[in-house]
């Protein structure tokens, strides 16, 4: 009798892992998952390290900025920065996760016509109190609310602040609707669709989701999975997440100081007083800091090659 069992794939033989250190902008597809997407591109360029700066749901498309080895580091600054959305809403019916991928619990007959839209849009724009969808993943005592509310939980979300620079309808046929978002962190759009149809009285969820900037990514920088032959083509640079804030470059010896955790004494006039900074060293990225006392304390150091 044959043995038909797959042969194991000899470790000599499997990709050995490299060293990559930079930002891929992933055009991500619907249907995958984040945490799939960031496992793909690892695959893709033989990463050693990568990671995701905020979570896209599978039903989403568009951007997902994926950190690989030391700009992993910077991932906060881009989870920090404002994010653009395009999205299409279905009147009539909310859902448990605020999606269409959801169970209906709310129907309703009921279709705005544009100018209702419009008229409430502002009602959503600037610092404004929302509820997260139930189906988020929000920690309620440790345990995430989604792992709650697919148990059959009643999951109870305190609003919170988030700020919307942006609201606006784009296209108006019927029982669905195309707007527009620019806005903040920890803004879920899915909760802008429920809210919005709430308060026209016709009830809303998410059809279609497509994220189109995070911080400073577009959908110019933006590729997908199968155009990741090399990174040459694609691969941003560590400190395009460093952007909005200032930076200086520093003398090999302090760029040394720098990289052993210790602190700089910044002189000149075109020092910064105050805030955060990142510092490099013949073009190289080596930390990022705050300036205290007119010095800058390392917070961050980066192993580049400087």
């Amino acid at each position: 009798m044959t043995d038909e069992r797959p042969q194991r794939r000899p470790q000599h033989d499997r990709p050995k892992k490299r060293d990559v250190n930079g930002w891929i902008v992933l055009d991500k597809g619907v249907g995958m998952t984040s945490t799939h997407a960031v496992a793909a591109v690892k695959r893709a360029l033989s990463a050693k390290k990568a990671g995701h700066a905020g979570t896209l749901d599978p039903l989403a498309s568009g951007i997902l900025p994926i950190a690989l080895g030391e700009a992993t580091k910077t991932v906060p600054f881009i989870m920090d920065g404002r994010k653009s959305y395009v999205f299409t809403v279905a009147w009539g019916a909310e859902t448990n996760t605020d999606d269409s991928e959801g169970e209906i619990v709310e129907r309703t007959d009921r279709v705005p016509d544009a100018s209702e839209i419009e008229a409430l849009l502002p009602r959503f724009v600037g610092q404004i109190q929302q509820v997260p969808p139930r189906f988020s993943a929000i920690k309620i005592q440790g345990e995430r609310a989604y792992d709650l509310a697919r148990d059959g939980e009643v999951v109870e979300l305190q609003a919170r602040t988030v700020e919307i620079d942006r609201l606006s309808l784009v296209h108006h046929d019927g029982d669905r609707s195309i707007l527009e978002a620019d806005c903040g962190k920890g803004t879920y759009v899915r909760a802008i669709a429920r809210d919005l149809g709430r308060a026209i009285g016709c009830l809303g969820h998410i059809a279609a989701l497509r994220r189109t900037r995070v911080g400073p990514f577009t959908e110019e920088d933006a590729v997908v999975v199968n155009d990741l032959a090399t990174e040459a083509a694609a691969l941003r640079p560590v400190e395009t997440a460093l952007s909005e804030l200032p930076s200086i470059n520093v003398s090999r010896d302090m760029a040394g100081r720098l990289m052993r955790g210790q602190s700089i004494i910044l002189r000149g006039r075109e020092a910064p007083l105050s805030g955060k900074i990142y510092a490099t060293c013949g073009g190289v990225l080596v930390a990022v800091g705050d300036i205290e006392r007119g010095e800058l304390v390392p917070h961050r150091v980066f192993n580049l090659g400087a």
